[in-house]
């Protein structure tokens, strides 16, 4: 099944090879099918475990690859995203990037923030004024990135983009299009042969 272009980034044999080289990994580690609840509540009959491909070496690698290769054009001060989920696959991005010519600082945001110490709702390098991108391992409608999108702005920051792994198609886009956030999904719930 041919992938999608990546929309908002450079397309080129290098990034097709890696979409397709992390769809596969995705299709082996990350996709469960069977009835299973969302976060959302809603029911479905397959479930994205991103984590699994986030947190396993070639498919950390090519994620952070592939998110910094959309990112090629914009001016970006710091990527984050809401816990746990983002927390991966930001680090990674953020590592990678000290190898190029513009390191990214990352961060992310607490669903709560702590009781104690600092009692922060965001932990990490940002700063007032700063270019964001939030990321997200797999999306839905787009409620909880939503989150991790406002706590950003209240922090003073201008959101450039959206970016998750898997759209599962599920009115993200719309969502992210209606708050004005440009947003790109590096695989969608398309890509797979999935009992919709």
């Amino acid at each position: 099944m041919p992938l999608a272009p990546l929309k908002n980034a450079p397309e080129s044999m290098e990034t097709r090879k890696k979409l397709d080289r992390l769809r596969e990994i995705v299709r082996e580690l990350s996709v469960i099918e069977g009835e299973i609840t969302l976060s959302s509540g809603e029911t479905s009959q397959f479930y994205f475990d991103m984590r699994r491909t986030a947190c396993d070496p070639e498919g950390s690698n090519l994620i952070a690859d592939l998110i910094l290769d959309s990112l090629a054009e914009d001016d970006v001060d710091f990527i984050g995203g809401l816990e746990v989920g983002a927390v991966p696959i930001v680090a990674c991005v953020s590592q990678k990037s000290f190898q190029t010519a513009r390191p990214i600082p990352a961060f992310y945001v607490r669903k709560k923030p702590k009781e104690h110490g600092t009692r922060r709702a965001i932990e990490g390098q940002i700063r007032e004024g700063g270019r964001v991108v939030i990321v997200d391992d797999v999306t839905t409608s787009g409620e909880s990135v939503m989150r991790a999108v406002e706590a950003a702005r209240e922090f003073g920051c201008t959101v450039v983009k959206v970016i998750t792994v898997v759209d599962r198609l599920e009115g993200a886009a719309e969502r992210f299009a209606a708050e004005g956030c440009p947003f790109v999904a590096l695989l969608t719930a398309d890509d797979f042969d999935l009992s919709l």
